[in-house]
């Protein structure tokens, strides 16, 4: 397929192009191109912005995965502004050169997060689970409303309910593991919050598999079969990194160091990816242990 990009030198985009780059030719979408070739190669195109796009019917796929990232810095208004208009405006803009389109794509693949759902307590969720209003709901809904604001007669939307992304080459696990080799790690909070997460191998699989399948549509969950409590997780990355895991960080200096976006990591949630399994996709790495495993083998 042609294929359009955003967000492709971040984490999940560097690794999908990496993946399929002799399968699928790719345009991204980057301001500074330089760098997006010296991080993706020379065998991508480039475009300085989704306003300079004459020929939207050239591609089969757009794949938007823009967006300032969620956890870096406090929640501030202005972050959160920051935060919101970086996916809103984006996915808008496409979503506007989509239905301008006589031929447009055939398939329109969005980014979104689990955080869709807010806080659900040790609930199973699944993409039926009626979502609970704050924060990460009204981002994400927003997010996935104007995704479908394309003509779905003519092109076909799948969204991504994505979790806790792991892998050695940046994102999340990073900075959950640093106190654990510096031999402070342990739980968080209380520990029995849910963290639902996806190996990064699995996280672009899953993206191959709904661009793919044509039948995939509406919001899927991209999470691992077997989401775990921060206590089991914080073991098993605790044993994947040969450290202990002896510590606890009550959640009120949680909330004191990041504020309110603190509730990600403290509340949590149970989510499955039940649509996606349904479907047949196969998992290559199911369990934290196995992901883990696979991670810090090197």
């Amino acid at each position: 397929m042609n294929i359009l990009m955003t967000g492709g030198t971040g984490l999940i985009g560097s690794e999908f192009i990496r993946k399929y780059a002799s399968e699928h030719s790719f345009t991204v979408v980057s301001r500074n191109a330089n760098k997006a070739r010296q991080v993706l190669g020379d065998s991508i195109q480039t475009l300085e912005s989704i306003a300079s796009i004459t020929n939207i019917e050239a591609f089969d796929a757009v794949i938007n995965l823009a967006g300032e990232p969620i956890a870096d810095k406090r929640w501030t208004d202005t972050q959160k502004k920051k935060i919101c208009d970086s996916r809103w405006s984006t996915t808008a803009e496409l979503v506007a050169k989509i239905n301008a389109s006589d031929k447009p794509p055939k398939t329109f693949i969005s980014g979104s997060a689990i955080g869709f759902y807010g806080s659900q307590g040790d609930k199973i969720v699944t993409e039926e689970t009626h979502a609970h209003n704050e924060f990460t709901h009204d981002l994400c809904a927003k997010w996935e409303t104007i995704a479908n604001g394309v003509n779905l007669n003519r092109t076909r939307v799948a969204t991504l309910r994505t979790g806790v992304v792991l892998s050695d080459k940046g994102g999340a696990l990073d900075k959950m593991a640093l106190p654990f080799k510096l031999g402070v790690g342990g739980t968080l909070g209380s520990g029995a919050q849910y963290l639902a997460w996806i190996h990064l191998q699995d996280m672009v699989r899953a993206i191959a598999f709904l661009l793919e399948h044509d039948a995939c549509k509406g919001p899927f969950n991209l999470t691992a079969p077997e989401p775990v409590t921060n206590k089991a997780f914080s073991k098993s990355l605790a044993s994947a990194l040969g450290r202990p895991c002896l510590f606890n960080v009550p959640s009120f200096v949680m909330k004191m160091a990041m504020g309110e976006s603190s509730t990600m990591i403290l509340e949590g949630q149970c989510v499955i990816p039940k649509k996606l399994t349904t479907a047949g996709f196969k998992f290559d790495y199911p369990t934290v242990d196995e992901a883990l495993s696979e991670i810090y083998s090197a």
